[in-house]
């Protein structure tokens, strides 16, 4: 606006330099950044109620047959016990499914061939919605929904198993030091990795935490995981107490949200997942941590801890219930991070003989 002699804002200038900015090969993210910025200013100069924009897919239209079946398919998971986000991310993908099968557009599921099915799914690109689909097409056939048993057609994926990522206590340590808490937002920031850090926390239920999660009479806190709808109960660290009480304390802003941890621009909504993945990316880059092949996200944090509690022989059952998990399988999971126990049960190699051991030495062998 100095630059160019304007002396009073109105949305036209807002639009002219929204436009001076796309157009002056700035990097896309910023551009993002700019008409947000702009729109916020420009509703609030017009006296619009503030409203967080969402971006929505497209929802495409399948035959009524198929809904059906959809809506009867995810019954049936709710009766085996599957949670209701599970149900949504199969319905989600079911509904990708079918809209990639032509023939269901016109004839509904008696549309459906084995070359149809299988084009269909090899245009997933998650792989992991194979299995959804073929449970799904079996299905239809086991209710007689559809003539012929389709899942046959269906290839198996095996995801392939990769040891978690985690880091050192001394990274994390560096990774904590590396918050600024001399200001607001450094106070906030360095809670809410506590939280992650000490206790293993997923994101989702930190930013979800409210004020009547935390007991200080009795250090501890209690929450409903997010995930698996579980209820979890956990210590109040004497580290995590100091941290949360010099956030509300000195720099939370002054609002009736129950929420803890807030956005600290007017208006102040609740913190999201977003901003808490993005501020641990950023303190990760500031404690010049070494991430090259590994993940940097707060889920680092679960991994890290588990790894932490195997090397320091705590019981599995233990670590699965600080880490909040509702399947006692996942017991299993944490076995495949401890190496060194794993080293133990190293079976020696034999010796090799005959045809073999003819065709290590050069031989023909078999």
């Amino acid at each position: 606006m100095q630059e160019n002699g304007i002396d009073g804002y109105d949305p036209d200038v807002g639009r002219s330099y929204y436009d001076y900015i796309a157009a002056s090969g700035t990097r896309h993210f910023r551009i993002v950044e700019t008409r947000t910025a702009v729109r916020r200013l420009n509703d609030y100069c017009l006296g619009a109620e503030y409203k967080v924009r969402k971006s929505y897919h497209t929802t495409y239209t399948l035959p009524e047959d198929c809904e059906h079946a959809i809506r009867s398919y995810e019954q049936y998971c709710r009766d085996i016990g599957n949670k209701e986000k599970t149900v949504s991310d199969k319905r989600r993908m079911l509904r990708t499914f079918l809209t990639n099968c032509p023939a269901c557009g016109n004839d509904g599921l008696n549309g459906l061939t084995v070359s149809s099915v299988t084009g269909a799914c090899f245009k997933l690109k998650n792989k992991d919605a194979w299995a959804v689909v073929r449970s799904f097409l079996k299905f239809l056939f086991t209710r007689g929904i559809v003539a012929a048993d389709y899942s046959t057609s269906i290839p198996h994926y095996k995801r392939e198993f990769k040891l978690p990522a985690s880091y050192t206590t001394e990274e994390i340590q560096k990774i904590e030091a590396a918050v600024d808490r001399n200001t607001a937002t450094g106070k906030r920031d360095y809670a809410m990795l506590l939280f992650a850090t000490r206790l293993g926390m997923r994101s989702g239920d930190i930013v979800l935490l409210r004020m009547d999660n935390i007991d200080f009479l009795h250090k501890n806190i209690s929450f409903v995981q997010q995930k698996t709808g579980v209820e979890l109960c956990l210590p109040l660290l004497q580290e995590i107490e100091a941290a949360l009480l010099d956030y509300i304390h000195n720099a939370r802003p002054a609002t009736d949200e129950d929420r803890i941890f807030l956005r600290h621009n007017a208006p102040y909504f609740p913190a999201t997942t977003a901003l808490l993945r993005s501020e641990t990316k950023k303190y990760f880059k500031a404690a010049g941590i070494n991430t090259e092949g590994k993940k940097r996200g707060l889920h680092v944090f679960r991994a890290s801890l588990a790894t932490s509690m195997v090397n320091d022989d705590v019981p599995y059952e233990i670590i699965r219930g600080i880490l909040g998990h509702a399947d006692p399988d996942s017991i299993n999971h944490y076995a495949k991070l401890d190496i060194e126990r794993l080293r133990t049960c190293a079976v020696a190699v034999p010796e090799p003989t005959g045809a073999f051991k003819e065709f290590l030495e050069g031989g023909c062998g078999i």
